[in-house]
């Protein structure tokens, strides 16, 4: 691999996290937000939308990354109506069981709690890519007492086996 076509790749990948599958990897992920209404997907059944869309993610990055990072690549694709494609489902489950053993927190109050936030997260890219991003503010997320920072946790991952 050549250097310009290896930067221009890293920038490609939207986040990487440490100790997702295995203890130690390093996992790499991007994300897409899809409208499963629009005429290009449409015409397909939307669990067959959800697959080409991951299948085009992996074509585009999983061999860089095995190869180049020698790590592994999850694509996580949902839909503009929430549904999110096998992959994301089983990244999510497992973030939820390392967050859930690591806080304390029931499995079940973790995952519900990560889909609250994502179904937010969607909801806002809906709208911005619906009438277009007004701003240049940056929000940050700020946990109160009780909220699990999701973003501390998943780069702070650890097993503890």
């Amino acid at each position: 691999y050549g250097k310009q076509w290896y930067q221009r790749r890293v920038r490609g990948l939207d986040v990487s996290a440490r100790s997702v599958w295995s203890p130690g990897d390093k996992t790499f992920l991007d994300f897409r937000v899809f409208n499963s209404l629009a005429p290009t997907n449409s015409a397909l059944p939307l669990d067959r939308a959800l697959l080409k869309h991951e299948e085009e993610k992996k074509r585009a990055y999983n061999e860089r990354v095995m190869e180049v990072e020698k790590s592994t690549f999850s694509p996580i694709v949902c839909s503009t109506t929430g549904i999110f494609g096998s992959e994301a489902e089983r990244f999510y489950r497992q973030v939820a069981v390392l967050l859930s053993s690591r806080s304390g927190q029931s499995y079940q109050h973790t995952i519900r709690y990560l889909r609250q936030r994502l179904s937010f997260c969607i909801l806002r890219t809906t709208v911005a890519s619906l009438r277009g991003f007004k701003g240049t503010k940056v929000t940050r997320f700020i946990s109160d007492r009780n909220d699990i920072n999701l973003l501390y946790m998943i780069n702070n991952l650890t097993h503890e086996f």
